[in-house]
């Protein structure tokens, strides 16, 4: 699988009035970038949470979302970064 990256990476929110939506990508890399593990969480437009998981340190994950939900994290070590899969 490949990635073709649509926009900068940035800090995941730390709740959800600073969710994001990635650009209303559907596809989001993210990427635990301290040294403990972190809750994700993906919110509607609504800010109603849809998901949850633990995203462990130094863990890369790709996140298929619909284009108006948006992620946050537990902690702004969690990046993220709005891409397409290919491949």
């Amino acid at each position: 699988m490949s990635l073709r990256f649509l926009g900068s990476e940035a800090a995941c929110g730390v709740n959800v009035g600073a969710a994001s939506t990635f650009l209303d990508a559907m596809d989001v890399r993210l990427v635990n970038s301290g040294s403990s593990i972190r809750l994700v969480t993906i919110a509607n437009a609504a800010d109603t949470t849809l998901a949850t998981f633990t995203i462990a340190a130094g863990e890369v994950s790709i996140v298929r979302k619909n284009p108006t939900d948006q992620i946050f994290a537990a902690h702004a070590e969690v990046l993220g970064s709005p891409v397409v899969t290919e491949g």
